[in-house]
């Protein structure tokens, strides 16, 4: 039987972006869950602020985006916080937003934008220092917090409460997110399995329509339309055999950023695909975590446009496919180590082609035979 490209692409967002369990927190450390940045707003219109043990100052604040494709996702998994960010001093917050099926944009960027001036407005109620900002995000996330931080001066994303709030950064982390979607399809890499202009790709489900039908409201969308010289300092990170966000969505970012006069390093990870394996390695937790220390700890970093590149591990080279353990920790709700039909949480004809006897249940030699070129 074959599977609409569609419908995979649906369920490797579904697999591909999905966020591990929330990490414990070390000890001491506070958490906030759940905290409504929109009053009596929808569901996803929540944030969880997460404080070390000790803090002698108002803490620098990292804020998570979350990918998944616009359309999935959530604020759990929060790499941040798996990272050791709260020991190294900083306030970590994890942002969740209105999908494409709530709301199409700019819903995302209104929600994300309303979240930081909340952030904001009750800096001293949690022992934030406002003038230190960053935010993180990868893919899906990656979009929005590139978006974040060149619309800073945009007015028509201001939307909600806390208007007295500015809803500025002061460092951009974006991990692999698509810039300008009307390009992706033209620089995707040779035999690539998704098209974006699909009239249901996830780009399309975002924007209301087909990208090449509506290329107005892509370009409203793009971080491209809003850059200026006083955006945020950015590191962008991207994997040069990305098969979802080609590689030049984020050289286009760069050269912008560069052409604007804006502090910017793109840093390219050969062999490396769309986030894990390839982004664990410990040169990119050291590149990411001294980026926010110079950024949001340092003082008059100087400006400057960097490329820098490096190889993804052998032994973490890009797979095909999602993990038979990345599937059974999200689907397998009974702990067989199985999944069956109604467990699954991916498009039913994805199911049916990788359940090959038929039997209702998908084990793990069937995922590794599927998952075989």
């Amino acid at each position: 039987m074959k599977t609409h490209p569609s419908l995979l692409l649906a369920a490797f967002t579904t697999f591909a972006f999905a966020q591990a369990p929330q990490p414990r927190l070390p000890g001491g450390a506070k958490a906030h869950r759940d905290l409504a940045y929109v009053e009596g707003g929808h569901e996803r219109q929540k944030l969880d602020l997460f404080l070390p043990a000790k803090a002698s100052a108002p803490l620098p604040v990292i804020i998570w985006v979350h990918g998944g494709g616009w359309q999935n996702g959530s604020k759990d998994g929060c790499p941040p916080l798996r990272g050791g960010y709260l020991e190294r001093g900083y306030a970590v917050a994890s942002i969740g937003y209105r999908l494409s099926q709530h709301a199409v944009f700019p819903a995302q960027i209104e929600d994300c934008k309303a979240a930081i001036r909340y952030l904001r407005a009750h800096a001293k109620d949690y022992g934030l220092d406002p003038a230190r900002f960053g935010v993180w995000g990868s893919s899906a996330g990656g979009h929005l917090v590139a978006l974040i931080g060149t619309s800073g001066d945009v007015k028509e994303f201001e939307v909600g409460a806390n208007l007295d709030q500015s809803s500025r950064v002061q460092a951009v982390c974006d991990w692999f997110g698509p810039t300008d979607f009307t390009q992706m399809d033209a620089h995707a890499l040779p035999g690539a399995p998704f098209k974006h202009d699909a009239p249901d790709s996830p780009e399309a489900k975002l924007i209301g329509g087909p990208v090449q039908e509506n290329k107005d409201k892509a370009a409203r969308l793009s971080p491209l339309t809003y850059v200026s010289a006083d955006d945020p300092p950015f590191l962008i990170v991207h994997g040069d055999q990305d098969p979802l966000v080609p590689l030049h969505q984020s050289q286009l970012l760069f050269d912008a950023l560069k052409r604007a006069g804006t502090s910017v390093q793109l840093h390219t990870i050969h062999g490396a695909g769309h986030g894990r394996p390839g982004f664990d390695g410990k040169n990119i937790d050291d590149m990411v975590s001294a980026f926010f220390d110079q950024r949001l700890k340092g003082s008059g970093a100087k400006v400057e446009a960097l490329t820098t590149e490096s190889t993804a591990d052998a032994t973490t080279a890009p797979r095909r496919g999602i993990p038979w353990d990345a599937i059974t920790g999200r689907d397998d709700r009974n702990k067989d180590g199985k999944v069956s039909k109604d467990e699954f949480s991916a498009p039913a004809p994805l199911f049916q082609r990788l359940d090959r006897d038929g039997d209702g249940l998908l084990t793990k030699e069937e995922h590794e035979a599927a998952a075989k070129p």
